[in-house]
């Protein structure tokens, strides 16, 4: 899927509540656009034509989408925190922008956190070595069919068809 093809596909209202938030931090809006293109090229190559359904390659591109964040708004922001909260606000207000079904949004969510986390415990190694970790998590990512799996799973992948 094309960023900008999601970004076209937005209503006035969602592309104003997005816009909106990089107004208000303008300064990381460059790393944002790095991260998302960046998560783009890694989907591509890990899980070619295969990380845009409910599967373990949208699993790794949530998290990786959100690790790859946090490491490039921590170069602006210098604080692990800030940058966390930064990934998880810009992820949850996608996930409200965009009309998935209950179960693909938690799906999301969960992977999106999984992502942050990862980032932590990656802080101070090579960002190679994050991916590397995340690609290998997304190939053992626990399969759920309710809402109720993925507390199952707190700090695991999550995905729903194969």
């Amino acid at each position: 899927m094309k960023i900008w093809t999601r970004i076209k596909s937005l209503s006035i209202r969602q592309f104003f509540k997005l816009s909106l938030l990089f107004f208000k931090h303008p300064l990381l809006l460059v790393p944002s656009i790095k991260a998302t293109k960046q998560t783009f090229v890694l989907c591509n190559t890990y899980y070619p034509g295969g990380h845009s359904k409910s599967n373990k390659g949208n699993a790794f591109r949530h998290a990786v989408w959100n690790a790859l964040l946090c490491s490039y708004s921590l170069k602006r922001t210098k604080n692990k925190q800030k940058s966390v909260f930064w990934a998880q606000k810009v992820t949850n207000l996608y996930e409200k922008v965009t009309n998935n079904n209950e179960l693909d949004e938690l799906m999301d969510l969960q992977n999106n956190a999984v992502g942050r986390l990862y980032f932590f415990n990656f802080i101070d190694k090579d960002q190679v070595e994050l991916i590397d970790f995340i690609f290998e998590k997304s190939k053992v990512a626990e399969k759920i069919v309710s809402a109720k799996d993925i507390k199952l799973y707190p700090a695991n992948m999550v995905y729903i068809v194969p």
